[in-house]
């Protein structure tokens, strides 16, 4: 009985300790364990796995995956945190720069801002293009000169009073339409997610003029935001000789909790169909891959 139950633990827990994670890696392959099918079976997978949500929101989205593999449940948190396209400023291009944020630094601070754009709706640009169009590009305007306030108080020490336009925001980007995009796109609906993001600081006789070039892309070739959270043990309970010794720890193995952030330019939910159409993608050229090495 006690090595039945060793056997079903090793099989289906992941056991923390006090010094270490037992049981991490899947053992459950074929002709592993004498008396246990582990053969692979579709109609046994379809009636174990599933998806329970807990919660979900504008932005978040907290669910449960059962019955699904670890290396399949990891390949699909990759996925949503850096395959799903977006789109993203890639190019920047600096006509004045009189701020004290150096041109590499503002790029970058650039490529982080989300961008309020289905990128369902454009193309990827061409690897080589210069030029974008209406399909593969947006393109915003950033132009904001700081002046001194004629009105402030001579006896003032307040920025805000002192000067105007001294706080560049996102909502000084000016989306500029290319081809018929202002006709495809209602007025407001392509913009940076939030409007009060701090850009950088001026002072009087500082600008700011550049132009951006925003395209779809993947978090492994363009600046996004990503929000991951972890999901951890606490082990407090080892700090305690006696009750270390009657409790155990353990998580069961193929159950996985998945909290999904989205940036806000698309909805949570979407986030997670698009990770799966990414997933499936991938299968279907593995799969397409064997098939032309049988044909070889």
């Amino acid at each position: 009985m006690a090595a039945a139950q060793a056997v079903e633990e090793m099989r289906s827990r992941v056991v923390l300790g006090e010094f270490g994670v037992r049981n991490v890696h899947t053992t459950d392959f074929p002709g592993n364990y004498s008396g246990y099918d582990d053969a692979w079976d579709q109609e046994r997978f379809e009636k174990n796995f599933r998806v329970d949500v807990v919660h979900m929101d504008e932005n978040s989205l907290e669910f449960d995956m059962v019955g699904i593999d670890a290396a399949i449940a990891n390949a699909f948190r990759r996925i949503l945190l850096a395959e799903v396209p977006t789109m993203a400023v890639e190019k920047v291009l600096v006509y004045n720069n009189t701020s004290i944020v150096q041109d590499e630094i503002l790029a970058h601070r650039l490529g982080l801002i989300p961008i309020h754009a289905d990128p369902r709706l454009f193309e990827y640009r061409n690897q080589g293009d210069e030029e974008g169009t209406e399909i593969d590009t947006l393109q915003f305007r950033l132009q904001v000169r700081c002046t001194r306030n004629p009105h402030a108080a001579k006896d003032s020490s307040d920025p805000n009073e002192l000067y105007m336009n001294h706080k560049v925001y996102t909502r000084h980007m000016t989306w500029i339409p290319l081809g018929n995009q202002a006709d495809l796109f209602p007025e407001g609906t392509i913009r940076p997610v939030h409007d009060d993001i701090l850009i950088a600081q001026l002072r009087p006789g500082q600008e700011i003029d550049l132009l951006m070039h925003c395209v779809k892309g993947i978090g492994k070739k363009v600046a996004r935001v990503a929000n991951p959270r972890l999901d951890t043990f606490s082990r407090e309970i080892f700090r305690n000789e006696k009750l270390k010794k009657a409790v155990r720890l353990a998580r069961v193995r193929d159950h996985y909790i998945f909290s999904v952030e989205s940036t806000g330019v698309l909805p949570p939910d979407v986030l997670v169909s698009e990770a799966i159409k990414v997933l499936m993608g991938k299968c279907r050229r593995f799969l397409d891959e064997l098939d032309a090495v049988q044909m070889d």
